[in-house]
């Protein structure tokens, strides 16, 4: 039995979708924790509102969530369905790797990179922050994106990193030169930079637009939502940012091969 065949079996399958959800198990911890500057490994898994430790056979990703009824064993307070729903989130995201990259150093750099971009998205939904303790070790380690990726040179890199910071942040100060309030926070600017030293700049170009496009039409949602033409938007950047760069992971050449047969 080749590789390819025990890639595409049922119990493979479960076990790569499985090991996807025990990741996102840990995601959740650094979700809550990191924002209240609290560590990701001490102490072990507590009910965030009876703070009882949580063992382990109550821990299971999604599987406790569905026996427990979403409520903690102890207290009965309920838990946030988000919790699993990012456990399967990731596990998901893990299939989606191996079945667009196989078993091979891509899928792992991949998979690494869309778990801290899930983990920047909900602390940024939550807090409307991006962490430096994420985003700028992010830079560095995903500018060895050359070692995983044969279409990245070092050279891509470091115009990933200049293309990703830098236009941001021209962005952000026309802005500020314009309206003299921020528009743009510098985490947005950090999180781009990051994923120019994954992407290069063609990547930082793609997800810029679709990353636009994307916060555009939720804040004109948002708008008719709530059916006020005044209303002044803060919306984070940093979860459409990373569908962007996410949509530039997996549909990315087709779509640009798709765009410039229109325009021959």
């Amino acid at each position: 039995m080749n590789i390819n065949t025990i890639t595409t079996t049922p119990i493979f399958m479960l076990g790569v979708f499985s090991f996807g959800a025990c990741i996102g198990s840990f995601l959740n911890v650094c979700i809550y924790r990191i924002p209240n500057k609290k560590s990701i490994v001490f102490p072990g898994s507590l009910c965030t509102s009876c703070k009882t430790h949580i063992p382990f056979y109550l821990n299971i990703p999604i599987i406790s969530y569905i026996f427990l009824m979403g409520k903690c064993r102890y207290c009965k307070s309920k838990i946030s369905l988000r919790y699993p729903f990012i456990e399967a989130l990731t596990g998901f995201t893990s299939l989606a790797v191996i079945f667009k990259f196989g078993l091979s150093p891509a899928a792992f750099f991949w998979f690494v990179f869309i778990c801290v971009l899930i983990t920047i998205s909900f602390i940024d939904i939550d807090f409307q922050i991006i962490p430096d303790v994420i985003s700028l070790p992010g830079i560095i380690i995903f500018a060895f994106s050359s070692f995983f990726l044969p279409e990245m040179s070092i050279m891509d890199t470091i115009t990933g990193i200049i293309a990703g910071g830098g236009s941001l942040y021209l962005i952000a100060l026309v802005y500020y030169l314009l309206r003299k309030q921020e528009g743009m926070g510098g985490g947005d600017i950090k999180l781009l930079a990051m994923i120019g030293a994954a992407t290069g700049w063609k990547g930082v170009l793609f997800t810029t637009f679709t990353g636009s496009l994307l916060g555009t039409i939720a804040g004109v949602f948002i708008l008719i939502i709530t059916k006020k033409s005044d209303i002044k938007l803060k919306i984070p950047f940093g979860p459409y940012l990373s569908s962007g760069v996410i949509i530039y992971i997996f549909f990315g050449k087709q779509i640009i091969h798709w765009y410039l047969n229109l325009n021959p």
